[in-house]
């Protein structure tokens, strides 16, 4: 049984269109069991006035909770490793950068299977099982640290699980994409993404404090797992009462083979590695680079709980995220992608130049500045992917029109496929810092490397993305 959903009546009917003129859009949506809605077309102004805005919106707050509790899992063993020493674990250098970095490793592969995941079960659908997917690691860790003899593979296997995590961003972006027009595109996969990299830093302020509180002795840890649980469950309730399937999401394997063909894909890909990458590489070695450089600061005492300032890192680059994002709907992705490049590389020099000076407060102030471009730039870097595909399918105004179906689904695929190869970066830059630390002696010499990295992103940005945007006359 359906239920059809009537336009208002100062919605045109299609039967009235003249002769040889485009058909006009109805603004009808079809509902069917399961949450499953026919006929979405945020394009349409009449239907995203009428209900499609609220109805967008609704999703959008629910994938936001979901994906925010997927950031949380899987930044949890970057914390958790902190404090693993003091709860009677040995791990040397190189294993605990392993424990901090795999979960970022797993994550970015699962983002990919992930990406189409979305058309084939649905958003909602899709929704409830990939949170429900969080409890195997959440439970998991807490099951784990709380035991000090858990071999090193036991530890790393399940740190691995926490990859859960980071897969869904794949399928809740390309999710939320389908809901929204293409002219707030930008804002609404900000918000989204926003949200989500929220979760890691909501994780680095309250798990310290949670496996410390109340704790004279010893550290609770198995706390940094079971906290979530309930939390987990009620984003599966949530989106099975409240989130949508849309039966037009669909990616099939030709979009996405067109997709991989595309070269632009690969070089927003390296874009993403520098902005996202980073913010999520650094957000997971954050904690241990304040532990190594600034013992006296790793921890603030606060009654009986203890405070790490680490969180601040993610919060700033999570918070301007979905500004990179609106800036990026008002000026065009390539300026601004460009400008984040900059601050990063100047901020990352700075880091190196300073950090031997041994202050902290200007060690945290310069990184929080790197945080905040990264999150900029990711907002800007990820509303360039649907202007580029657009753009390259023909569309009049890329910048304002997402094209027809077709460029739609590929660059739905596209958008699952570069932030999985984004995320990445998490895995590299704690593996590339673990390497300057144990070979070097030093965090100062792989700082040094992201400094030219990012001045090599911010000149193939410049020389693609301003040269095509004055090719074609469109924002970009």
């Amino acid at each position: 049984m359906t239920e059809t959903l009537s336009a208002p009546p100062t919605a045109p009917p299609a039967a009235v269109a003249a002769p040889g003129s485009p058909p006009v859009a109805t603004a009808a949506l079809t509902r069917r069991p399961g949450r499953w809605i026919d006929g979405w077309d945020p394009e349409n102004h009449v239907q995203w006035e009428g209900e499609g805005r609220r109805v967008a919106a609704r999703n959008l707050r629910w994938s936001i909770f979901a994906e925010f509790l997927g950031f949380v899992v899987w930044q949890l063993w970057s914390i958790v490793v902190v404090a693993l020493p003091a709860a009677g674990f040995a791990f040397d250098t190189g294993q605990v950068f392993w424990l901090i970095s795999i979960p970022a490793l797993v994550g970015a592969t699962l983002r990919i299977p992930y990406t189409f995941m979305v058309p084939r079960f649905g958003g909602r659908n899709w929704t409830i099982v990939s949170a429900g997917l969080l409890l195997i690691p959440a439970i998991g860790l807490a099951i784990a640290v709380g035991n000090p003899e858990t071999p090193f593979g036991v530890m790393l296997a399940i740190a691995a699980l926490a990859g859960f995590g980071g897969g869904n961003f794949a399928s809740s972006m390309a999710n939320i994409t389908y809901f929204y027009p293409q002219r707030e595109k930008g804002w609404a996969l900000g918000l989204n993404a926003a949200g989500g990299n929220l979760g890691a830093s909501v994780a680095q302020f309250v798990v310290p404090i949670a496996i410390t509180i109340g704790a004279a002795v010893t550290l609770n840890l198995p706390l940094a797992g079971w906290i979530w649980v309930p939390f987990i469950l009620a984003a599966m309730v949530g989106a099975a009462l409240r989130m949508d399937n849309l039966s037009n999401a669909k990616a099939d394997v030709a979009a996405s083979l067109a997709a991989l063909k595309e070269p632009h894909l690969w070089i927003l890909a390296v874009l993403y590695i520098g902005t996202f990458g980073s913010f999520i590489g650094f957000a997971g070695v954050f904690p241990k680079l304040i532990a190594d450089q600034f013992p006296d600061f790793s921890a603030f005492h606060v009654g009986s709980a203890t405070l790490s300032l680490a969180f601040m890192g993610a919060l700033v680059g999570s918070l301007a995220r979905p500004y990179g994002g609106r800036l990026a709907d008002r000026f065009g992705g390539t300026q601004i992608t460009i400008a984040a490049f900059a601050v990063m590389a100047l901020g990352a020099l700075a880091v190196v130049w300073t950090l031997p000076l041994g202050n902290f407060w200007l060690f945290l102030g310069l990184f929080l500045v790197l945080f905040t471009a990264s999150g900029v730039g990711n907002g800007s870097t990820y509303r360039m992917i649907p202007t580029v595909f657009a753009l390259r399918a023909g569309a009049h105004n890329a910048h304002e029109s997402a094209g027809d179906v077709s460029s739609q689904r590929k660059a739905a695929a596209a958008l699952g496929i570069i932030s999985s190869v984004g995320a990445y970066g998490g895995f590299v830059i704690p593996q590339l810092l673990g390497f300057s630390k144990t070979t070097f002696g030093d965090y100062t010499t792989g700082l040094s490397w992201f400094v030219w990295a990012y001045a090599v992103m911010l000149l193939i940005t410049a020389g693609v993305y301003l040269t095509l945007a004055k090719r074609s006359g469109h924002r970009i």
